[in-house]
């Protein structure tokens, strides 16, 4: 009987030793995972901010300018190209 006693606490000891050592490991691993998404949100604001800063409207105007060769419209170089259809609310659009 002694014997069976020591056996189940034995096995008992053991079984609590390794449901430890699988806490211990759970924890590390949230712990990583905490650390990664902390990581990951401070990089995401970082890009928040380069992307407001890269979509200023100043800056906007100096890249299409500079590499795309745009210009401010005026009257004197735009072009109005009439429509080929008629409008579909008009009289000769009606059967």
């Amino acid at each position: 009987m002694n014997l069976l006693l020591f056996v189940l606490v034995l096995g008992s000891a053991l079984y609590l030793v390794r449901t430890q050592y699988e806490s211990r490991l759970l924890y590390t691993a949230l712990d990583r995972a905490v650390a990664e998404a902390r990581r990951l949100e401070t990089e995401h604001q970082r890009l928040q901010v380069e992307k407001r800063a890269q979509a200023t409207p100043l800056r906007v105007e100096t890249l299409a300018r500079a590499k795309l060769q745009m210009h401010t419209a005026t009257p004197a170089i735009t072009r109005y190209v009439p429509d080929p259809l008629p409008a579909a609310g008009s009289a000769e659009a009606r059967p």
